[in-house]
């Protein structure tokens, strides 16, 4: 069953994705942070009206801006993508509206690839935009160490919403990302550090997409306080061949309300291009966080609730093939206090779902488990009670596969929030 499983994964993850003619920057070390410029800055204006403002474009106003200048951008709709390079930008302050990002609209035309892209290019502010259309993704950071995604909406841009990739740092607050055809935040390949510099993420909202927070090979992270709904997978700590630095390892998953992530996108007309590759085609939907491998990670406190498959999954690497063996294994995740099931009145598929693979894993608190009988939960110390019979059946469970698992129920009306299922 899983040499079956590998070969169809491996055709899977293969597969072009939508975004794969975009040519994304080279990967390198971001090492130290970039020492602060010293000044003077200065602050540069951007408005539709010729004569009201310093430039018309925002890339313009980029290009004129020195280490440490904000750039002030008022109303109205931006047809461009905006790139932030080098050194010579660090510390660059991009400000649109923080109080309403949506009247500061960046629009895609044509075969634009990022409303707003900066690499190379550390503790770069961008804050207060709205991106829409754009090939993949909205906001992308790069090779960088430290920067700030604030108050920021990502709505139909390709693969990501908000997207961290090789960097050391930085925060991303206040911000919503939806109706992407991956993952609507995303923090993948952070470099192992001896003394870790961690990454929060707080108050964000990931919904109607694939998944609401992909984490490939993702670490020292904390994300609180935030809502992922609507999805078919929640959040999603993973380990996978195709970027470094695998596992996911050292994440907290903290005070979160993680929910509804019943979203079956392989049917229906979803608002964007349905993935039959990558890893959204594999994830099992109706499933509220899934461990996908990793060390050291922690799901604590969080209110995790009305997924009808599970909310909880945790599960050796079975996508990582040619990296180190280690870099597969469970080992040293809690999954501990929290609030499964809305007090009885919307509750998961199961609360956790366990193979049972993996040494000191430690689960507590749940009132229903996969299997039933919790033989897979062996407490804390040495090694927990592996079952292939367990991961077959969670094997099966893969992409729209998962519905064969559910345990369906309506839920109770929850204001300003519809559940969806299809996407008609």
């Amino acid at each position: 069953m899983h040499r079956i499983f590998a070969a169809a994964v491996a055709a899977v993850l293969l597969t072009p994705a939508v975004a794969g003619a975009q040519t994304y920057p080279e990967p390198s070390e971001p090492g130290p942070v970039a020492a602060k410029p010293k000044g003077p800055f200065k602050t540069h204006t951007v408005c539709k009206q010729k004569r009201k403002c310093d430039f018309t474009t925002i890339q313009k106003a980029v290009d004129k801006a020195k280490a440490g200048d904000t750039i002030r951008v008022r109303n109205g709709t931006y047809r461009e993508a905006v790139r932030i390079t080098g050194s010579k930008k660090r510390y660059l302050k991009l400000i649109g509206n923080p109080k309403s990002p949506d009247k500061v609209l960046l629009l895609a035309r044509g075969n634009m690839q990022n409303a707003v892209a900066v690499n190379q290019a550390d503790e770069v502010t961008v804050e207060g935009f709205m991106a829409r259309g754009y090939k993949a993704n909205g906001f992308f950071f790069t090779n960088l160490h430290g920067y700030s995604m604030n108050h920021l909406i990502a709505r139909q841009t390709g693969v990501y919403g908000l997207y961290a990739f090789n960097t050391i740092g930085g925060e991303i607050l206040n911000s919503e990302a939806y109706y992407v055809n991956d993952g609507a935040f995303y923090i993948g390949q952070t470099p192992p550090q001896t003394s870790p510099v961690r990454t929060m993420v707080r108050n964000v909202k990931g919904w109607g997409s694939p998944l609401g927070f992909s984490a490939t090979n993702m670490r020292y992270v904390t994300i609180t306080k935030s809502k992922f709904f609507n999805n078919a997978l929640g959040i999603a700590p993973n380990a996978l061949d195709s970027e470094k630095f695998p596992p996911a390892e050292d994440n907290v998953i903290i005070d979160n309300d993680i929910f509804w992530n019943n979203f079956n996108f392989h049917e229906g007309t979803p608002p964007f291009p349905k993935r039959d590759s990558g890893v959204p085609a594999l994830a099992p939907v109706g499933t509220g966080v899934i461990l996908l491998g990793g060390r050291g990670n922690r799901i604590e406190n969080n209110r995790i609730f009305g997924n009808y498959l599970a909310g909880v999954v945790a599960v050796e690497s079975i996508l990582l093939e040619k990296g180190p063996a280690e870099a597969r294994v469970l080992r040293n995740n809690v999954i501990s206090g929290n609030h499964w099931g809305l007090n009885g009145t919307d509750v998961n598929g199961r609360d956790v779902v366990y193979d049972g693979s993996g040494t000191n894993n430690c689960f507590s608190g749940m009132t229903s488990t996969f299997p039933a009988d919790g033989s897979t939960f062996a407490g804390c110390g040495g090694t927990n009670a592996f079952s292939a019979d367990v991961r077959n059946a969670m094997l099966a469970w893969t992409g729209p596969g998962a519905l064969n698992g559910w345990v369906k129920h309506p839920h109770p009306p929850m204001s300003g929030y519809t559940p969806l299922e299809v996407f008609k």
